[in-house]
């Protein structure tokens, strides 16, 4: 469902043009799972907001089902983000002002795919039907995480950007989060794109992809 072919991304800096990505190619198939590892400025945000929406290539293609992604309209990067994606970062941006209920709802009534029985059960696996009413403060990292979790596979996205998404989990909990994700993914059938630093959580994905000097290698796991 997703395919980038010779993708280039350059910055100017107050010391010149800075290449990031320079030729990236990869491919994940409807359903699938990929790893994106790499070193500290190697690209790998970069390329997350690419494939998001958030900022357009400088050559080379996006194609999300065969469709160029940078053929779309400013309309319709947005639409792409509201109903095409779900998004899991690190720090969570949680909404402060709204609780755990509706902070899971968010993104999928956004998208127009709000389904309560399927909202009733990522709360049920993810462990938060008891704190529904609670604000983003009151719950513990672990906690804030699934909620992130749970409003981004609430609209059943076709895609799961995830950035870093156990960084800032302990080992046991990162296992226990990661777990939890993948089986949801499955269960929502997403696809997911994983940000990690950590070999042994990029090893239970399918796919691992180093980034290195703008461009990627590819290993089946």
């Amino acid at each position: 469902m997703l395919v980038v072919e010779q993708l280039h991304k350059s910055f100017t800096t107050a010391q010149g043009t800075l290449p990031v990505l320079q030729g990236v190619d990869l491919r994940l198939a409807r359903g699938s799972s990929l790893a994106l590892m790499g070193e500290s400025g190697s690209g790998k945000s970069t390329l997350l907001h690419l494939l998001a929406g958030l900022d357009r290539a400088d050559s080379g293609r996006i194609l999300i089902d065969a469709e160029p992604l940078d053929a779309r309209s400013e309309s319709g990067l947005a639409r792409w983000r509201r109903e095409g994606i779900g998004l899991v970062f690190q720090q969570y941006n949680l909404i402060s002002s709204l609780d755990v209920a509706a902070n899971l709802a968010f993104q999928a009534r956004l998208a127009g795919r709000f389904d309560q029985q399927w909202l009733d059960c990522l709360c049920e696996r993810l462990g938060l039907a008891d704190v529904l009413q609670r604000y983003p403060e009151q719950l513990s990292g672990g906690q804030q995480q699934r909620v992130a979790i749970g409003r981004a596979l609430a609209g059943r996205p076709a895609l799961l950007l995830a950035d870093e998404p156990t960084g800032s989990l302990d080992e046991a909990s990162s296992d226990q989060v990661l777990s939890l994700l993948l089986q949801l993914v499955a269960e929502a059938g997403s696809s997911v794109l994983m940000v990690t630093h950590s070999q042994r959580l990029a090893a239970r994905l399918q796919q691992r992809c180093f980034l290195h000097a703008g461009r990627v290698q590819v290993e089946t796991a």
